[in-house]
Order: structure tokens, then sequence, then C-alpha cells
């Protein structure tokens, strides 16, 4: 195994990391961890391993990596003989991928906090977390159009990058959190160009592309 995650299903940012490791073809040790309500992630068992307190944690390289930027990092540059996702040759993209992670920590922190509100009750300032969810879908549906324009369906470059893989998850469960992608025709567009890549794989609340065409033909 190349790497051991503690992980938890529900949770868009270790989905981050399932996602791109089935991406990547990789294989890994995953632990679940009951993080509600038994709160495992806050007990004193991994405590010794991270004192984070945060979901997910990986272990690899005789490291212990608590942010999923990191660990997506790490991973491009470990299994991605081609670079495309993680293009160290080029710093103009490299540049832009780090400020799109930064950008995927809004959406935790947005639409991530509002869905953790909703499905678990989690007490937050939904007011200032919807808010700020709705104004991070507008940078995203405008960045993205801004890329189609330039003939790319991608956050940076012609290809996906961990910057898509990092900024998908909480995007996409945003109707979880109570914010429809009605308005967001392009980042829909590429919601399903993520969707329709080789190794794709779900998680609760985001489907399979073969998935939404069966909906679409029962409406």
């Amino acid at each position: 195994m190349s790497f051991r995650l503690y992980n938890y299903v529900l949770s868009g940012n270790c989905y981050k990391v399932r996602l791109f490791a089935s991406l990547l073809g990789v294989s890994y040790e995953s632990i679940a961890v009951d993080f509600h309500p038994g709160q495992e992630h806050k007990g004193e068992k991994l405590l010794q391993i991270s004192p984070a307190e945060t979901l997910p944690i990986m272990l690899a390289d005789d490291m212990v990596l608590t942010e999923t930027s990191a660990m997506l990092g790490w991973m491009a540059s470990k299994f991605d003989a081609g670079k495309n996702w993680w293009p160290v040759n080029e710093p103009t993209k490299i540049t832009l991928i780090i400020q799109w992670l930064g950008f995927a920590s809004d959406l935790t922190l947005t639409i991530g906090e509002a869905r953790l509100h909703s499905m678990l009750n989690r007490d937050v300032d939904v007011d200032r977390a919807l808010a700020g969810g709705k104004r991070a879908l507008r940078l995203l549906e405008a960045r993205l159009t801004e890329q189609s324009l330039r003939g790319s369906q991608w956050l940076v470059g012609e290809n996906p990058t961990i910057a898509d893989i990092a900024c998908f998850p909480y995007a996409a469960l945003a109707p979880d959190a109570g914010l429809e992608h009605d308005d967001y025709p392009v980042i829909r567009n590429w919601l399903y160009a993520i969707r329709s890549l080789d190794g794709f794989v779900t998680m609760p609340g985001i489907h399979e592309v073969h998935k939404l065409r069966d909906t679409e033909n029962t409406l």
C-alpha cells in the first residue's frame, strides 16, 4: 500500500484523496473514522497520530499530513509520471494551481460548513456560510467561463490538475447545503467533465455520469 488514510465517507475533504487515488490508479489502506456521532477524530488514539482534530489524516513517507492540498500535491509528485496534475516545470501553472488550492479551502469553510449544519445539525453561522458559498460559486463560474473562452474546461491550463480535484467535491455537494447549480451552467459542465474522467469514483451525494443520464431520461 502506498499510504494510509484515516477518513470519513461523508467528508468532501476525505473524498478528494479517495477520488485522486482512484484517478491515479493508486492503492492505499483506508481506515474508517467515526466522525459523527462518535467524534473519534478527537479521541486519544487519533490525537496521538495527529493533534489537529481534523480529517483526513494521511500517513505517507514517514509524514503525517493533515491538509488535503498537501496530500494531493504529494500524490501528484509521487505517482503522476506525466506531471499533468502538478506541472512542476511550468511555474505559471503551478502558481495558479496553488491559488485555486487556497480557494478550495474557502469552499470548505463556506459550502462545507453550511452542509455540516444541514446534514449533521452542526452549530455554524449559516447565513455567513451560505453567503460565502454563493460568492465562491460565482467566482468559480467566472473562472470556468474565462477558461471556456480559451477553449479549456479546466481551472488551470488545458488538462485537469489537482486544482480541479480540490475544488470539485464541495462545489458538487453545494445542493446538500441548499445551494443549487441552476444559476451556474459552466460549473455544471465542469462537474460533468470531472465525472467523465477515467477512474472516477463516487461518494454519497455525488453520482456517476451514467446515473445522471438515467435521471435525465426520467424527467
